[in-house]
């Protein structure tokens, strides 16, 4: 599928000479709102009484927007390697704007399906497209710092709630002053679909922003003082290439969608019902100890701990490993789990600080994981794997709000929840990490079998593609 010139990749091939400290904030500028899809649990409850349905059906939006994530980047994986990122970064803006005006329309006009539809299938395509834009090409701006590289470029989708969690009470506050974020209060749908028109004309300047000075490095191009040659000596690190068709058949492939599969699950739950969750552990009664602005400001300080797990644990990766850093996400994860059902409710300090370490794991081990693929199957065509292991995501998607809504949905009413009715779904997530664990301890070497015959690259990946398509 051809794009317009100005989208193309051969326009935007750095000169010589080019800063590669410059590409990280085009990535962060499209990943910062997308990254706004963590902080939907803070108008979740809102969502809940406008449509007058459960708390399972109004999580199934979030579901349907991390499936079509993966399924997008599954799809468009190998699209986006060949037209490089300020295609696929403008492709995602539209996609993700256009999700929130047609879910701003069914909140306004109290159409669900609606809702579903453009915050769900549209946005969550714009999410997929949006999410692996930038991750190989920064991996081809940095390949002697692969996980400080990709660390950059994900930090933001776990940030964006950062900034998108506070923004969203005050814009609903703006619209609805009857709601002040105190217990008790909730916003009107109207507020909620005022809130969808904002921030589609704010995004979409910034991913504008962001497609407009992103560059792809030339060919030959390589950082001052690298030695390819000498990635070869750690372990589980190959400078071979294999292609995204040759990666799926691998034992390696698939171990690696288990571990993300079990690291995501895990961790989506929480994030997905975090303003809830908190609430509801210190509950008094009919009432909260935790006020509702603080609900959201916890939401916030998840969102910086998600953003800062990507970036220090894959940064860490790059001198540990990548195994062994997993081994700590699902092992030591595992651990944290059990300390969230069983003491977490003892102490705020307690349960913010463990659910805050768990949630720097589960972005650490997303952002670790396209760092992992270049290792074990080189950086040609490393994106349009990536997104091919995303599905692993979507999957998740559906999983981890599923047991979590689908546990409380039968101990009690939203909003009279406690600690003990989140126990039987945060024991399911120890066992799926219990799992991850050992799909990661079976991870070796990729067999010669299915490296490419000869070096490759964008430019005789787009070759290859035009002799395919010319026979």
């Amino acid at each position: 599928m051809a794009v317009p010139s100005f989208l193309a990749r051969d326009r935007i091939v750095a000169r010589p000479g080019f800063n590669r400290w410059l590409i990280p904030p085009a990535a962060l500028a499209v990943h910062l709102c997308i990254g706004q899809a963590y902080a939907t649990s803070v108008y979740k409850t809102a969502l809940v009484e406008h449509f007058d349905t459960s708390l399972t059906a109004i999580g199934v939006i979030f579901s349907i927007a991390i499936v079509m994530l993966g399924v997008s980047a599954a799809l468009f994986g190998t699209w986006v390697d060949r037209n490089g990122p300020r295609a696929a970064m403008f492709t995602s803006a539209v996609f993700w704007v256009s999700g929130f005006l047609v879910g701003g329309l069914g909140i306004e006009t109290g159409q669900l399906w609606l809702l579903y539809l453009g915050y769900g299938v549209l946005g969550g395509i714009g999410l997929g497209i949006g999410y692996i834009s930038p991750v190989s090409t920064l991996i081809k701006w940095f390949p002697d710092r692969p996980g400080l590289a990709t660390g950059m470029a994900i930090m933001g989708f776990g940030g964006g709630a950062l900034i998108a969690s506070p923004l969203s009470r005050q814009l609903m506050n703006y619209y609805d002053p009857a709601y002040d974020g105190t217990a008790g209060t909730v916003p009107n749908g109207e507020a909620v679909a005022a809130l969808f028109f904002t921030l589609a004309a704010v995004y979409l300047v910034f991913m504008m922003f962001g497609a407009f000075i992103i560059r792809v490095p030339a060919d030959d191009w390589r950082p001052h003082g690298f030695d390819p040659s000498s990635v070869k000596k750690k372990a589980l690190v190959t400078t071979e290439s294999v292609s995204a068709n040759n990666a799926i058949k691998t034992p390696q492939f698939w171990l690696l969608w288990t571990v993300l599969f079990c690291n995501v699950t895990a961790g989506i739950g929480i994030l997905e019902q975090a303003a809830p969750m908190i609430q509801d552990f210190f509950r008094n009664g009919e009432t909260s100890t935790v006020a509702a602005a603080t609900a959201a400001g916890f939401v916030g300080l998840l969102s910086l701990f998600n953003m800062g797990g990507r970036f220090v644990w894959s940064s860490t990766s790059d001198f540990i490993g990548r195994k062994p850093i997993y081994m700590v996400y699902l092992g030591v994860g595992a651990l944290l789990y059990i300390g969230l059902a069983t003491i977490g409710s003892t102490a705020t300090w307690l349960f913010v600080l463990l659910a805050a370490v768990i949630i720097s794991f589960y972005g650490g081990g997303f952002a670790t994981v396209p760092a992992y693929l270049r290792d074990l199957f080189g950086t040609y065509q490393v994106g349009a794997i990536h997104g091919r292991l995303l599905t692993a995501w979507s999957a998740a998607g559906v999983a981890g709000p599923l047991i979590i809504n689908g546990v409380l949905d039968t101990q009690g009413t939203p909003g009279q929840l406690v600690a003990a009715n989140y126990r039987p779904a945060l024991f399911i997530m120890v066992g799926l990490l219990v799992v991850g664990f050992i799909a990661n301890l079976l991870v070796r070497p990729v067999a010669s079998k299915w490296h490419e015959p000869k070096a490759t690259s964008p430019a005789t990946a787009r070759a290859d593609t035009e002799r395919s398509a010319v026979r």
